[in-house]
């Protein structure tokens, strides 16, 4: 089992960006040195949900910040971002960490951040695959050229090319953020495993992962690249000697960092967009994912990987908005809960 830290840099009510900021690098320094498998960065514009506009930025950082932490994005937003320079990235990070670097991409939402980048709705509603594809061809081929509707360019080099990494694989792994049946059914093809978020439970995730397979198959994926799918499930972890301690940590700080972030989407089109009632979702999210005592939590994740299959974890540990809190959370999933998965 490999279970990893998942970033948002989220900004609670009363804080400055900055302060969110070295909250993020913090983390992932402290999940190095606590024997964590990775660290997942999430990416958002404009709203103090999440205050990194630049996973791969930040990525690049935090590779250099660590030394065996495996470093990836969650996500990486393709309708706002040219494929290429997104692949020359990815592959610089590839080359430069020995193979460290996991691209997970997805589609976004129908924010105001795609006139603000000039992509436009129909990037968001219509040209995800189009990207993906792109993004796919630049990580594996020497050349490439744009022969699609939105980005058409003569052939040129790869430059640098992933497989002149001098460890690991030959490109980065790419990962696709699934929502609905037809992302699932757009990574199966591709054969790139999930990111599955956190607000699902494992009767959902087990679905999913079954509607992978089924479509893996059906596109002509060979049984080993179907068993050599390595999903991850994000989450949240809190840890605590109680589990009544662990939840009301949460349950103090979660709802006002919600309420904010949340509220403050914008649609491109504007569209209303419902909000989750922040106190709900902290509920939810509670009973869904390792909350509670470091025996509780392990069980958790036990449970979770034994229904769906998956493996791979990307755990949100700073809920409670502090810096000192969420050290000690990072710190104790490594001594005290990972040790009892084996």
């Amino acid at each position: 089992m490999r279970v990893g830290s998942f970033v948002l840099a989220a900004q609670f009510p009363g804080q400055g960006q900055g302060e969110a900021l070295h909250r993020a690098v913090r983390t992932a320094e402290v999940a190095d040195e606590a024997g964590l498998d990775s660290v997942w960065i999430a990416e958002h514009h404009f709203v103090p949900y999440g205050t990194c506009p630049s996973a791969v930025t930040l990525a690049a950082l935090l590779l250099g910040r660590t030394r065996r932490l495996h470093v990836g994005t969650a996500v990486s937003v393709l309708p706002t971002a040219h494929p290429v320079a997104l692949g020359e990235q990815a592959a610089l990070l590839h080359v430069t960490s020995g193979g460290r670097f996991s691209l997970g991409v997805g589609r976004g939402g129908p924010w105001v951040d795609l006139e603000v980048f000039g992509a436009g709705l129909e990037a968001y509603e219509k040209g995800f695959p189009e990207s993906l594809d792109l993004l796919l061809r630049w990580l594996s081929e020497p050349r490439v050229a744009g022969t699609g509707e939105r980005f058409s360019f003569r052939e040129v080099p790869v430059v640098p090319r992933p497989d002149e990494a001098m460890t690991g694989p030959a490109r980065p792994e790419v990962l696709v953020a699934c929502t609905s049946p037809a992302s699932v059914r757009l990574a199966a093809e591709r054969g790139l495993s999930m990111l599955l978020g956190m607000h699902c439970g494992d009767e959902e995730k087990a679905e999913m992962v079954s509607l992978w397979r089924t479509a893996a198959r059906d596109a002509g994926r060979t049984p080993e690249e179907i068993s050599a799918a390595a999903h991850v499930s994000a989450g949240v972890v809190q840890i605590a000697d109680r589990r009544a301690e662990a939840e009301e940590a949460l349950a103090k700080a979660m709802p006002g960092w919600l309420r904010q972030g949340l509220a403050a989407h914008v649609t491109v089109d504007g569209r209303v967009r419902g909000m989750r009632d922040p106190f709900a979702y902290t509920e939810l999210l509670c009973g869904l994912h390792p909350v509670g005592t470091p025996r509780q939590c392990a069980d958790s994740l036990a449970a979770t990987a034994e229904r769906t299959g998956i493996t791979r974890f990307a755990l949100l540990v700073e809920g409670t908005g502090d810096l000192a809190a969420t050290e000690e959370n990072v710190r104790r999933l490594g001594a005290e809960v990972l040790p009892q998965l084996g």
